[in-house]
């Protein structure tokens, strides 16, 4: 009991966050409130719905009938531990790099905020994978030191969602910024960085 319960719920908070984030939604919303209501309240009123309609999914993973699957020993532990800390700052560099406040719609929020266009960005950790916040959210959560069938079960729901959410993003940014996206895409893989490749390139003579 639990682990049924809450792929339900990690599936249907997932369905309600892409259905929110879709071209069609978003447009709908916009017609309804007026671009300028909008482009102020949707992203921060957005990732509010999403961090609150997560309760239930915390509640069921912490309070539902468990059973361990493996803890990581030492020393490997300290290992996959600096590994996850790496996978922070990545995390955290990325939201910093497209600026915090107007990550999470705080920014948008302030009368004395210009809105802007969107701007593709291809700099910092995107230069080395087109989504660097998830690369890091996969990599803390598969190495999670104390496997449950809870998580394990929460962690391939959460895979799942990740990489067709990508794929639905990456059309979305397709329409938004073709031709410029489609070059990208076709220079920078998705969320493994291909080390090795850019270095034999740099270190090759011409």
């Amino acid at each position: 009991m639990g682990t049924i319960e809450l792929v339900c719920a990690s599936i249907l908070w997932g369905g309600l966050h892409s259905i929110l984030a879709s071209h069609s939604v978003k447009g709908m919303l916009r017609r309804a409130a007026g671009a300028p209501a909008f482009d102020r309240l949707y992203r921060f009123s957005y990732n509010l719905f999403a961090l609150s309609s997560f309760y239930p999914v915390a509640l069921i993973l912490y309070t539902f009938p468990d059973q361990s699957l493996y803890s990581i020993p030492a020393p490997w532990v300290y290992l996959t531990s600096i590994i996850q800390g790496i996978a922070v700052i990545i995390l955290l560099s990325a939201v910093a790099h497209t600026g915090f406040s107007e990550f999470i719609g705080w920014e948008q929020l302030s009368p004395m905020h210009e809105i802007k266009p969107p701007v593709l960005i291809t700099d910092h950790w995107y230069a080395y994978v087109r989504h660097p916040l998830y690369s890091g959210i996969l990599v803390f959560g598969w190495l999670i030191p104390e496997m449950t069938v809870n998580r394990l079960a929460l962690l391939i729901i959460f895979t799942l969602y990740i990489l067709i959410g990508a794929w639905f993003e990456e059309r979305k940014l397709l329409k938004d910024f073709a031709p410029a996206y489609a070059e990208y895409k076709a220079r920078v893989p998705m969320l493994i960085p291909k080390i090795a490749l850019r270095k034999s390139k740099i270190e090759s003579p011409k």
